[in-house]
């Protein structure tokens, strides 16, 4: 229920962002046009923000033959757990990451980088899946994935209103509006994210070490991720970061401003019980 409801605030709020853009740079008709956006892009978020997210890191789909590795694990854990089987895609980068996304368990799809497969033993690997199909059973796929959405709508947004309300509306002030629209669209991204992102790591993690029955495989998984995606980064846009299982690089360092996940120190700590033996 919660999920369902953050999902329906996200909606909202874009649709009121459009409309109170629409009304400023195009009064009465403006609104009414932003209207008709908000409801095809809201209609976007919630039935193709996946297939954009799996779009945006060129990931393909693999079949079984392809990839018998994965589809073993994943096969074994959705049978034993009662989740219906997601498709599979890898991403074809050597940085080591996976995400989930889709609107529900029926519509689910789990993405893995080449990196990962390269990096991970099976246990660990097992690890990951796991968690991944921890962020699909706790139903938290569909708020991330629309939020990845909105978050990359907000930021399309705000280059419009700066290339486009500028000159016209410069005596009036508009000039300036365009630009505080282009530097307060990444913080309001950055809110979305942080609204889902944390706690959810948390959760994924304790559920998918409950499925395989081995939280110190994942936890030596994400000492890997950890240490390994630092020597070959992910490039990810700020509106699709939260999705992946380790943060990854969004091109400008403010600290933990912009982190959307979990120390990963802390993560190993809390599936472990003990501190991780790395510095974080």
């Amino acid at each position: 229920m919660g999920n369902a409801f953050k999902t329906a605030f996200l909606l909202t709020a874009l649709t009121l962002l459009l409309m109170g853009l629409g009304r400023y740079f195009g009064g009465e008709n403006g609104m009414l046009w932003a209207l008709i956006i908000a409801g095809v892009m809201n209609f976007v978020a919630y039935f193709f923000s996946d297939k954009i997210a799996l779009a945006t890191y060129r990931a393909q789909p693999v079949t079984r033959e392809q990839l018998p590795r994965v589809y073993n694990v994943v096969e074994r854990m959705t049978q034993r757990i009662g989740l219906p089987m997601p498709k599979i895609y890898v991403i074809p980068m050597d940085s080591p990451n996976a995400f989930a996304t889709g609107r529900n368990p029926s519509h689910a799809s789990v993405a893995v980088t080449q990196g990962i497969l390269n990096l991970l033993n099976d246990e660990e690997l097992e690890g990951v899946l796991a968690h991944e199909l921890g962020h699909v059973n706790n139903r938290d796929i569909l708020i991330s994935s629309v939020a990845a959405t909105i978050a990359g709508a907000i930021t399309y947004l705000s280059r419009f209103a700066f290339f486009f309300g500028g000159d016209r509306e410069e005596r009036r002030g508009g000039g300036l509006g365009a630009i505080l629209m282009l530097i307060l669209a990444p913080i309001a991204a950055m809110l979305i994210q942080l609204a889902v992102s944390r706690s959810r790591e948390y959760q994924a993690d304790a559920t998918g070490a409950h499925f395989t029955g081995n939280p110190y495989a994942l936890a030596s998984a994400l000492a890997k991720l950890d240490a390994y995606s630092r020597r070959v980064p992910m490039v990810a846009t700020p509106s699709t970061a939260h999705l992946f299982i380790i943060q990854p690089l969004l091109g400008m360092n403010f600290g933990s401003l912009f982190s959307t996940h979990p120390p990963t120190a802390k993560r190993i700590e809390r599936l472990t019980g003990r501190p991780a033996e790395f510095e974080q």
